[in-house]
Order: structure tokens, then sequence, then C-alpha cells
């Protein structure tokens, strides 16, 4: 049976910061994704103790030497060498009979593989449900790297399912398909949330090293966690906003088209005056006058700015065409110099020849 997941370390390249060291590009290819792992060979080599501790036997290949004459820095040779030493190393795992290395912790963690791509055990899905459905409503903190990376993907969905909710809101024809628009999207945000507040709590864990005692992450990969998590916050506080703004803009729909109705049961004969409601734009509609007199200064300032960078672009345009044109007439006069020039020398030939058959 093929493996499930395709490994490969293509290339091997060198950092500049803080000393130079050389990082390996762990390629990993799943049936719906890919992506890459820089790992260092100190970090192979601290894998490789905690894979033999927790299995209890060494991987099918062994781990590369480390080099005490010579650094990879430096000898490209012995780079390219410990590369295809590293890449046969992770695939023997891989794809060896025995799955006792593949299916650990140790693994996962080293590769950011998720549990589902490595074996069909429910144990990991069971600990992402008591992540998401604490007993207290407020999931546990994500401290397990592999556990971590699924929570995060589940919380992704959440954000996706809420803005799919959102768009049928927005083109729901009636309230009541609204409203469950509206709450179905809350829900998602809610659950969101509260995974990111586990997954932030998770990773703080994961960062203190000097009283976490379980599988550590690197630095380079607790920075790039944190940017994910900051993304999906600033995501969910967008879509909240839209939300809340979808709700506000409903009332004010309501309560316009009430006093509306009250206006045309009334009928007060008197002419009116002003803004007409069904005939504004989109972002006209939920401005007041002076709202929507300084957005016309706004568009008016807007199209001064374009009018100014345009003539800037015209006058540099205008510049250049005058430098090409004195550039062409300094080449002009170039060419009717080479052209004297030439009819000077055919001159002196012609002489030459002359003289040439008066000698002969």
């Amino acid at each position: 049976m093929a493996p499930s997941v395709e490994i490969s370390i293509p290339t091997a390249t060198i950092s500049d910061s803080p000393s130079p060291y050389t990082l390996y590009n762990i390629t990993l290819r799943l049936p719906l994704r890919s992506f890459v792992v820089q790992k260092r060979y100190s970090e192979f080599a601290a894998f490789h103790e905690a894979l033999v501790s927790q299995v209890g036997s060494p991987p099918p290949v062994p781990l590369p030497k480390k080099s005490w004459f010579s650094n990879t820095n430096s000898n490209s040779t012995l780079r390219e060498e410990r590369r295809r030493a590293l890449e046969s190393y992770l695939r023997a795992i891989n794809v060896t009979e025995d799955a006792r290395w593949r299916t650990s912790s140790v693994w996962r963690a080293f590769l950011n593989l998720p549990s589902s791509a490595l074996s069909s055990d429910n144990s990991a899905t069971s600990n992402l449900h008591k992540n998401l459905t604490g007993p207290s409503g407020v999931g546990d903190p994500v401290t397990d790297p592999t556990l971590w990376l699924d929570c995060y993907r589940e919380m992704k969905a959440h954000l996706h399912d809420a803005r799919l909710h959102l768009t049928r809101r927005d083109q729901a024809t009636n309230p009541q398909k609204q409203h469950e628009s509206s709450a179905q999207a809350k829900s998602s945000l809610v659950r969101a949330g509260t995974m990111i507040a586990s997954l932030e709590e998770g990773l703080k864990s994961l960062s203190d090293k000097s009283t976490w005692s379980g599988t550590s992450l690197g630095d380079g990969e607790i920075r790039r966690r944190k940017d994910l998590l900051a993304n999906a916050k600033k995501e969910k506080d967008g879509l909240e906003n839209l939300l809340n703004a979808m709700v506000t803009k409903s009332k004010l729909d309501s309560a316009v088209a009430s006093v509306q109705d009250k206006d045309a049961l009334v009928g007060s004969g008197k002419p009116r005056f002003g803004r007409v409601l069904g005939k504004e734009t989109d972002r006209t509609r939920e401005l007041d006058n002076q709202g929507v007199l300084q957005l016309q200064k706004q568009t008016m300032e807007g199209q001064d700015r374009s009018v100014e960078n345009l003539m800037k672009v015209i006058t540099r345009q205008k510049e250049l065409g005058i430098a090409i044109n004195n550039e062409l007439e300094i080449q002009n006069e170039l060419l009717k110099l080479a052209d004297e020039d030439v009819e000077r020398l055919q001159r002196k030939i012609d002489i030459g020849k002359k003289r040439v058959g008066k000698v002969s």
C-alpha cells in the first residue's frame, strides 16, 4: 500500500541570521495539499533521539553522522551528501512496513502532519472534540503540536461557514431567512472565537520552554503559528463587523419602511423635499445629510488628486518626449558626420586607385 504522505528534500539553503547555518527544505505532499518544513541538522538529531526513545528501537536507516572537520555552510559537497542522506532517512521511515515510527507523536510533530494523514486512530479526533466542546463551554488549551494544527483547520472551517451564512443572509428575500442566516453565522463565529482562545493558550504553553515538558516547537514555527492566529483573528473581527453592519442596516431599513407606510396612511398632502431613499446608492443610503456632504467632499478631493497625478504623468511623458527628440537630433548629426567621413574616405580611395593605375 502506497504511503499517504510523499516526502522529499529537494534543496538545502543557507540562512545568514543570526549566524550562518544550513536549512533542509522538506517537501510533504498530502492528498489535498502540499507544504514545506525547514529543519536544521540539530533538529534532525534531537528528533532522532526522541523517536528512538519513544519507539524503543532505531529507524530502518541510520541518521547521517555529524562532521567534526567540515561544515555544510562552506562545503557544498558535504551539504549535498547530507541532504540525500536525510532524504533517505525520512523516506525509509515513511515507506517501511513497520509503522511504529511514523505513527508516533514525535514524527507528526517534527513534520507538522495532521493525525488523519497517518492513521485511522480515533484518539486524535476525540481529543479534538474535547477541545471543541469542553464541559465549561470554553475549550482547554491545545498543547499538542499536531492537534493544534487540526484545531486550527477546524477553526478556519468555522470562519468559512460564517462567511457563507453571511452571503446567504445578504441574498435572502424575507426577514425569516435573514434571521436564520444571521443566527448560523453568529454561532460559527462564537465557535471560532472559542477555538482561537484555546489555540492562543496552547501556543503560550508551547512557547514557554521553561515550564513546558512536552514536545516543543522551534522559534520559527512558533512565529509562523502566531502569524496564522493573528490573521484568523482579523478575519473573525471583520466578519463580526460585517454581521453587525448587516443587522444595523436591516433595522434601519425596517424603521424607514415603517415611517414611509405611516406617511402613506396619514397622507399629509404636503410635497416632500430632500433626499429620496429609493434613489440613493449603497454608499449614501446609511448616511445622514452631513455624511453625504462629507462623502461628496472626499470624492471631489480624490478626483482632484487623480487629476494631479495624471498631470504629473503627462508632464513626465512630455519631458521624456523632449529628451527623446533631443537625442534623435544628436544621432542625426552624428549620422551626417559619418556620411561625410565615408564620402571623404571614398574620394581618397578613388585617388589612390588612379595613382596605382598610373604607376602600373
